[in-house]
């Protein structure tokens, strides 16, 4: 069954308040160790500040580095954080959500997904509180917003781990949803939403060594391709982060709420509610 957006969907021009969340996760001392992951949220959240013009005041930051335990990547903070993120949350504004640690699959248990399994992530206490399941995060960040809002999420694995409707291929055709046809209304939802993952639900994402430093190998290529090309198209940005990443055998996905066509027919009525593989893409 091919996903249909919902009724009441409208664009965002993201002209109104900025918010955004960003959080990275080393696992600093246990098995699970990564290296990059909070040079991700540091590298994510200056650019936020300095290219796009968020205010500090208006981004929080969850490292596993944080001295104030208010600051660290615990289950309850990021709930906590993506509650923030979309609270009073109006039509136009522009929320971003970055998270870079460890992410899984695990049994599906309320049948929403078609593969029969849920994505989800790791916060830094995830052997004492559990992990956060597409579910909660489609729940906290996409449920509550309005028409007109929106919610970019990226993320460095997990192509659908927001539970939205549209996951593209790169030439602008839908693949096949990977919400079950009974849960697609359950899902849709007004808010423009975009979400940039950086592997296949059953893919692997790496890191590697930048000047030296530690990141994640979808983080960086985002950052470094939002940089050389500060407005690209949607077309342009999953083909180059893509291209970005070829190296490490990952592949960025691209999943959103509505329907993105790679034709747009301009006697069709109703033509405005779609957007063509050539809008360009602004946070």
């Amino acid at each position: 069954m091919e996903p249909r957006g919902h009724p009441d969907f409208q664009f965002s021009r993201c002209t109104g308040r900025k918010r955004a969340v960003c959080i990275g996760v080393n696992y600093t001392g246990q098995n699970s160790q990564l290296d990059g992951c909070v040079n991700d949220a540091k590298n994510v959240y200056h650019f936020l500040i300095d290219r796009l013009g968020f205010r500090t005041r208006d981004i929080i930051r969850l490292t596993d580095e944080a001295r104030d335990p208010r600051n660290l990547p615990t289950r309850a903070n990021i709930l906590g954080a993506m509650r923030w993120l979309v609270r009073g949350a109006r039509k136009h504004d522009s929320l971003f959500f970055h998270y870079s640690g460890h992410g899984a699959q695990v049994r599906d248990r309320n049948g929403d997904e078609v593969d029969g399994y849920d994505e989800v992530i790791f916060p830094v206490d995830y052997s004492q509180t559990g992990t956060i399941i597409d579910d909660e995060l489609h729940s906290n960040l996409v449920k509550p917003l309005p028409p007109g809002c929106r919610l970019t999420l990226q993320s460095c694995h997990s192509g659908s781990v927001l539970d939205i409707p549209f996951v593209y291929h790169s030439d602008g055709r839908v693949k096949s949803s990977s919400i079950t046809k009974e849960f697609l209304r359950e899902k849709s939802t007004p808010a423009d939403v975009i979400c940039w993952s950086g592997s296949a639900d059953s893919g692997t994402a790496f890191g590697e060594k930048e000047g030296g430093i530690a990141v994640g190998a979808m983080s960086y290529a985002f950052l470094r391709v939002l940089r050389n090309n500060p407005r690209p198209t949607y077309e342009d940005l999953l083909r180059d982060l893509r291209r970005a990443t070829r190296k490490y055998h990952q592949k960025p996905q691209l999943s959103a709420s509505h329907q993105i066509v790679s034709v747009l027919n301009v006697s069709t009525v109703g033509a405005e509610l779609f957007q063509d593989l050539g809008r360009r893409f602004v946070i």
